[in-house]
């Protein structure tokens, strides 16, 4: 069954809520100047009390761009985060350095989740295609738009990852637009691992609603 990755949590209602309502994965944004940024004292609390109250089968994870490996691992365990998404120029060699580098501290497996942009193709990550990324563990397509990393709200052609689909080796989440009206066909139409949604699930920017969350779980887990 596909995995559902409720992003851009900022409070430990929303975290309890998405929880209950059936996420799987739960998303922190650690980038500076976004809507839904975090301090890293509120998010070690959130995953604390999710952790004493039933819900530490929910995987945590923190959204970094083009942060220093030393602070992104930092982060990731005073915070107790278990994934890591990467959505900026993070080379292949970075993210083999900071999951490495994060594991050992950690004395546990970090998944490391890297975002590819698609436009009229999968866009390459600088000079480097997915198929340099062996040491991340998933990857996430998301809708190119200049200047902005992640949280378009706008799909992208769907078409293009259906066909190139049979290329990509690795599991991958599908992100980008999706809302619980589109998500059923996204998952039948593409057969991703999991699916990503932030915007798709608010009407308040930063404020998950429990109708949406419902309906878009239940949607993307029907298929």
């Amino acid at each position: 069954m596909v995995k559902v990755k409720i992003c851009g949590i900022t409070s430990l209602e929303d975290a309890v809520m998405a929880c209950k309502c059936g996420a799987d994965l739960l998303g922190f944004i650690f980038i500076e100047n976004t809507p839904r940024n975090m301090e890293i004292n509120v998010v070690k609390d959130i995953i604390f009390s999710l952790n004493m109250t039933g819900f530490s089968n929910v995987a945590k994870v923190g959204l970094f761009k083009d942060e220093e490996k030393e602070k992104a691992s930092d982060i990731i365990m005073f915070c107790g985060l278990d994934h890591v998404q990467l959505h900026g120029k993070e080379d292949p060699e970075y993210c083999k350095a900071l999951k490495m580098s994060v594991s050992e501290k950690c004395e546990r497996d970090i998944k490391i989740i890297k975002a590819f942009k698609i436009a009229d193709k999968i866009l390459p990550n600088g000079d480097h295609d997915i198929s340099e990324y062996d040491s991340t563990d998933y990857l996430v397509f998301d809708t190119f738009k200049a200047g902005l990393d992640g949280g378009t709200g706008k799909e992208f052609d769907w078409e293009i990852l259906i066909q190139d689909r049979v290329n990509i080796k690795k599991q991958f989440f599908v992100a980008g637009g999706l809302t619980p009206e589109n998500v059923k066909e996204a998952v039948k139409r593409i057969q991703p691992y999991g699916v990503d949604v932030s915007s798709g699930v608010e009407e308040i920017t930063g404020k998950k609603d429990e109708k949406l969350l419902k309906e878009f779980v239940k949607n993307a887990k029907s298929t």
